[in-house]
């Protein structure tokens, strides 16, 4: 049974739609990461299991999420609680993975409204995925958060990073471990409520350091 990990602060106007889209046969853990808002009730309500994650961070709810799901289930996946990907999308995600044709799948975000993805958070995702790009050889185009892989592969790349560059962490290590990454397209909806990261430029800047500070890191260790 595929897992899903919803990484979630204070989305608890968004989770009843997110979750009655969680396909047949998934499993949805909601990683709360300190919500004040009801979230880990109302994801309760719907089913969902959830658990604690701490300290506050991005990286961290996704990890708590993951050390969640049972390694026996077999495939993780990841998509944000606010409304902006519909989990129906989730087996075209999954697929390749569950074929064999790939290690790591990363849903392209592809806007279906005007609005959906700000200017400012798409020109800084186009900026790290041609970084990443020339890093590793992939021909990744978005750092997006719907994605899915084994999950004890997963576990046994033992990412560190607990704010904003997790995702990119992953992607970065995966090409370490020589692993098989693709792409495939997944809507981009006009989340519920404002968004705490991609909607202010302040929390994009916050996601690129971040992520630039993964990519550092990489460097320095190729260089030694």
């Amino acid at each position: 049974m595929p897992v899903v990990v919803l990484p979630c602060l204070d989305e608890a106007a968004a989770l009843p739609w997110v979750l009655s889209r969680l396909p047949d046969g998934y499993r949805a853990v909601v990683a709360d990461n300190g919500s004040t808002d009801g979230s880990a009730e109302v994801a309760r309500a719907h089913g969902a299991l959830v658990v604690p994650a701490s300290p506050r961070g991005f990286g961290a709810a996704c990890h708590a999420g993951l050390l969640a799901a049972d390694p026996e289930d077999g495939i993780v996946c990841f998509a944000d609680a606010d409304g902006s990907l519909d989990l129906q999308q989730l087996p075209r995600v999954v697929e390749p993975v569950l074929a064999g044709a790939a290690d790591l799948v990363l849903g392209r975000r592809r806007p279906t409204t005007r609005g959906a993805w700000p200017v400012h958070a798409r020109v800084a995702n186009v900026v790290l995925a041609r970084s990443v790009r020339r890093r590793t050889g992939y021909p990744v185009h978005d750092l997006g958060p719907m994605r899915a892989c084994r999950s004890s592969a997963l576990l046994a790349l033992d990412l560190r990073d607990r704010r904003f560059g997790y995702p990119l962490e992953m992607v970065t290590r995966a090409s370490g471990a020589g692993w098989r990454v693709r792409e495939v397209d997944v809507d981009y909806l006009r989340r519920t409520g404002r968004s705490k990261v991609t909607g202010t430029v302040r929390g994009t800047v916050r996601a690129v350091r971040d992520m630039q500070r993964v990519l550092a890191e990489l460097s320095e260790a190729q260089g030694r």
